[in-house]
């Protein structure tokens, strides 16, 4: 047999294999309560944004339900076998790979920005502040304000790897972990960032863009990482 290449799989993808395996051996039987996201992540040695990205995949797949202020449980095998989760990157990693990227570019877009953009974004945040829009509505108006930033720079191609970065979070995993941690709150957070990058970037203030860019990324993992039904924990506290 021929040697094959070995593929590197995230730490998320590993936990939910384990625990996949432990289900399915029976260690953890239909109705039984899993540990706790915390007592998770201490057994393994990780952090608790991993453990919660292996068990969002595994209530993708329909193996555990997710009952927020009472634990994490066996649910009876689906009836079709649903895949197991082929996203490499977690969602965390996607935010963290975010605030990095798109922090330089708001500072450069402050160098660069002409009085056309900031029209443009503020048309994208009027029309966000409506926050009795669908969710699908909202999303689409939060990635429109993060292209129009790269636009500012004239490259096209920056514009479509922002947009393809945003567009990674359009998949089951993160469309459940959104489902329990966004609401009419978190989206007047945002829009409020939003608009500090946007005033930032209007006073031709690089490192001010920069650093709202990088704050606002960096506050969309803190909601992500408050525990399922524990107390809220900050970043630190998780990793």
């Amino acid at each position: 047999m021929p040697i094959q290449a070995v593929e590197p799989r995230r730490l998320y993808r590993q936990v939910a294999d384990q625990l996949r395996q432990l289900i399915g051996s029976g260690e953890f039987a239909v109705g039984d309560r899993l540990p706790t996201e915390r007592e998770l992540a201490d057994q393994l040695g990780i952090s608790r944004p991993t453990v919660r990205e292996a068990l969002i995949a595994l209530e993708v797949e329909g193996r555990i339900r997710i009952r927020v202020g009472s634990g994490i449980y066996v649910t009876a095998p689906p009836r079709a076998e649903i895949p197991a989760a082929e996203t490499d990157e977690g969602p965390f990693e996607l935010l963290r790979a975010r605030e990095f990227i798109e922090g330089a570019i708001a500072a450069e877009a402050a160098l660069q920005v002409r009085p056309a953009d900031i029209d443009l974004l503020d048309d994208a945040l009027r029309r966000m502040d409506d926050i009795s829009l669908p969710t699908t509505t909202i999303i689409m108006l939060d990635r429109e304000f993060h292209t129009t930033v790269a636009a500012v720079l004239g490259n096209a191609v920056l514009v479509r790897f922002i947009g393809e970065m945003f567009d990674q979070r359009m998949n089951p995993y993160f469309e459940r972990l959104s489902s329990y941690f966004e609401n009419n709150d978190s989206w007047r957070a945002a829009a409020a960032e939003h608009r500090a990058v946007r005033d930032a970037i209007a006073a031709r203030d690089p490192e001010r863009a920069k650093a709202a860019m990088r704050e606002h990324l960096r506050q969309s993992q803190l909601r992500f990482s408050r525990n399922f039904g524990e107390s809220p924990a900050t970043v630190e506290d998780a990793e």
